[in-house]
């Protein structure tokens, strides 16, 4: 992760899709890409050849209407969808399951995001945002991105 200016961090500003798969893209060296797909990734955008790349290798999904929506922004449960994708194209077990029962708001978690979640909660990637929430839906700042992805080299990767 870089700054958001050379000398300041923002650890309390939202992350967005486009910033989340730029740093997987960065993570995995910045490798050849795919054609893109989306008609709302712009050519030359930041994240142009990083949404490329990870649609390619089945680590994002765009949404119905044929958009990414990179300026979004991310909530936890996409981003763990992204880590489990992205740890699962690289060959790494993403066989572990936590029990989402203990949080209250475990059922809020969209279908798509509950296996992912499952394993980003026992991989010890992400923790409730209080004594019994998960926030699926919520978003996540720069600072818990930089820790979640902290977690996930060291624990995962």
């Amino acid at each position: 992760m870089n700054g958001t200016s050379a000398s300041a961090f923002t650890p309390n500003a939202s992350t967005t899709r486009g910033q989340i798969v730029a740093i997987l893209y960065r993570l995995e060296g910045s490798p050849a890409m795919g054609e893109n797909r989306f008609s709302d990734v712009r050519p030359g955008a930041y994240y142009a050849s990083a949404v490329s790349w990870a649609s390619a290798n089945g680590i994002v999904n765009g949404y119905l209407d044929g958009t990414f929506r990179p300026d979004n922004q991310i909530t936890r449960e996409q981003m763990a969808a992204f880590l489990y994708r992205s740890a699962s194209y690289k060959g790494r077990d993403v066989s572990g399951r936590a029990e989402l029962g203990v949080f209250a708001d475990a059922g809020q978690t969209a279908s798509y995001a509950v296996e992912p979640l499952r394993w980003a909660v026992s991989a010890g990637l992400v923790n409730g945002v209080s004594a019994g929430t998960l926030a699926p839906g919520g978003t996540a700042t720069r600072a818990q991105v930089a820790v979640i992805l902290s977690r996930f080299v060291q624990n995962v990767l």
